[in-house]
């Protein structure tokens, strides 16, 4: 709740700020009514919050502060609420690390919000003195928490000559809920990507090992696990710790961009992995032969980048900015979150169409299993399964990494379009992050090149088959150096 303060003087704010409490308190009002009574205009006077509330420090652990606010607006028939009525607001926020220090202002702007209120009751005399149900507004959104002590200064600035504040209501009050992220979560968070950056750095310079220790050149599907494995480090790069000591306010803003690009590269690399599995006649082993499928999932990241940077890029300067503020800027916004959900959506239906056709193309090359020799099928049959289980694991992986983006996006605006109400917990949160970890962590240990050669000492008659068709359902490369086993059991273009 915010504290009505009286400021008298000519020039409103060049030095002065007005405290809630402390020993250097402003003058308070009760409510408007003494305010009317002692003759005090409207725009001299504050409202004034101090974050955190008495006897409470800030910590950098909070990570960043996120403010909404509500009014409290009563009805009155000589002052009614006009029909998309816009409030204009006068704000400053300003930082100190001790009780006794002076107050640092961090930014200061003029800020317009659209009411959006309903009136339950017929509008008459009785009904004077209720107050309007009003939706509540975007505020405040700073991506750091650098400083034990903050401090706002609200005022509505009046103006009938120019209608600034004319016909919003009688407002009683003004209210600020804020959020920040949960300090021991936070420490949580930071101590799973520090010890999953060497896990994933480490299985990712063995693998590029196994790779260059083959004397052929890599192939399409390696090459993009090897930078699946680079987008996975980058985001599990612990960069927070310098959040704790260090004043950087763009690190929300920093954080989505790499979760964006490791989100472009798992989305394409889906697309490659399936494709590469496929027996077809279109051509493979080729990044341009899949322009189609991952085209779409560029433009999709750069849009998202676009949007992310018209909201959170302009917060850097101006942190009292939203999109959410405008009606232009909010129809954008929930378009971009229902056709995102939509098109990931159809995104996931392709891919299960494709693990289908995969799994399609492996039972067809099973029927040539009972011709071989006992120990070599049922390493054959051990390794389709794995395969199958492995592409199982994917799609459930595809369909959290949906599920999370959508939750998480629909969350994001629950507090600045407030109809939906969607609670992502910390559980769920790092349980998805983990699963990608460990998810990226078995792709490059199944897919890490083998030396191992199962059964090229035996002949093919004992075998069964002819020489074309033990080529063709173990191996395209014939000597040792050749891909995984898994991807030339399955990976074989068509030579019917």
């Amino acid at each position: 709740m915010s504290v009505k303060c009286i400021d008298v003087r000519k020039n409103h704010h060049k030095t002065k700020w007005l405290m809630p409490w402390g020993p250097n308190h402003c003058k308070k009002l009760k409510d408007f009514d003494e305010a009317v009574s002692r003759q005090i205009e409207a725009n001299d006077i504050v409202f004034a919050v101090h974050i955190p509330l008495p006897s409470k420090e800030m910590s950098p652990w909070f990570q960043f502060m996120l403010f909404i606010m509500q009014l409290d607006i009563a009805f009155k028939m000589d002052n009614d609420l006009k029909e998309n009525a816009e409030i204009t607001l006068d704000v400053s926020l300003a930082y100190r690390d001790d009780m006794f220090d002076d107050w640092e202002e961090i930014a200061h702007a003029i800020e317009i919000r659209k009411l959006k209120c309903t009136f339950g009751s017929p509008k008459t005399v009785e009904s004077e003195g209720r107050h309007y149900d009003c939706d509540f507004l975007p505020f405040m959104e700073i991506g750091s928490v650098a400083h034990k002590y903050y401090l706002i200064n609200i005022r509505l600035p009046v103006n009938d000559r120019k209608g600034i504040n004319v016909g919003i209501g009688e407002i009683k009050d003004i209210r600020l809920v804020g959020i920040h992220q949960n300090g021991g979560f936070t420490k949580v968070w930071f101590a799973m990507k520090t010890f999953l950056t060497p896990s994933i750095l480490i299985i990712m310079v063995w693998y590029w090992r196994r790779i260059t220790l083959m004397t052929r050149a890599p192939v399409l599907l390696e090459k993009v696990i090897f930078a699946l494995g680079i987008s996975m480090t980058f985001i599990n790069i612990p960069v927070e710790w310098f959040s704790i000591g260090f004043d950087w306010t763009w690190m929300l803003l920093f954080g989505d961009i790499r979760q964006g690009i490791f989100y472009a590269m798992l989305l394409s690399f889906w697309i490659i992995f399936c494709g590469e599995h496929m027996m077809d006649q279109n051509e493979r082993n080729r990044l341009s032969g899949y322009w189609k499928q991952v085209g779409p999932i560029a433009v999709g990241s750069f849009c998202l980048f676009i949007f992310d940077m018209c909201e959170r890029g302009v917060q850097l300067k101006n942190p009292f900015y939203s999109i959410w503020t405008t009606e232009v800027g909010t129809e954008l916004a929930m378009a971009f979150i229902i056709v995102a959900g939509i098109c990931l959506c159809l995104y996931f239906l392709f891919l299960c169409f494709m693990v289908f056709q995969v799994f399609r193309n492996i039972s067809g090359k099973q029927s040539s299993l009972p011709a071989m020799s006992k120990a070599r099928r049922l390493h054959y049959e051990g390794l389709i399964f794995r395969f199958k289980f492995l592409m199982l694991i994917t799609l459930a992986c595809a369909a959290m990494t949906v599920i999370f983006f959508i939750v998480s996006q629909v969350t994001e605006g629950h507090w600045k379009w407030g109809d939906i109400t969607i609670q992502v917990n910390s559980a769920f949160f790092t349980g998805i992050y983990g699963m990608w970890n460990l998810y990226v962590f078995a792709l490059m240990f199944l897919y890490a090149p083998s030396h191992k050669n199962y059964g090229e000492d035996q002949s093919n008659g004992d075998l069964g088959v002819n020489s074309g068709e033990e080529l063709q359902l173990t191996t395209t490369i014939t000597h040792v150096d050749g891909p995984t086993e898994v991807y030339k059991l399955a990976r074989k273009e068509a030579q019917e």
